[in-house]
């Protein structure tokens, strides 16, 4: 663990199962503004893990973030150009640990 650091595992929620294979230009533009958006926050350090799941029943995102409080973690989450088109599920983790 590190300090009074907060972590969290997001799942990001498709509007639909098959979203990874039949998604609009338009919902692809949003796809990559998503990952354009997180970019930074990777090289940072904040977001320690992200990319997409091969789910057999349908993909979805997976996120693990490293943040100050919930309260930043939801400005970010606010600000994803993702969020609308897509939904989260957030799960605190309070006993995480990882390499820095």
């Amino acid at each position: 663990m590190n300090g009074d650091k907060k972590y969290f595992f997001l799942k990001l929620i498709p509007p639909r199962a098959s979203f990874v294979q039949d998604m609009t230009d338009e919902e692809r533009t949003i796809m990559y503004a998503h990952i354009a958006y997180w970019a930074p926050h990777v090289e940072a350090g904040t977001m320690i893990v992200m990319g997409p799941v091969a789910d057999p029943n349908g993909g979805w995102g997976l996120g693990v973030i490293e943040v100050e409080n919930r309260e930043q973690l939801d400005e970010l989450l606010k600000n994803d150009p993702a969020n609308g088109l897509n939904h989260y599920e957030i799960y605190p983790m309070p006993a995480a640990k990882h390499k820095k």
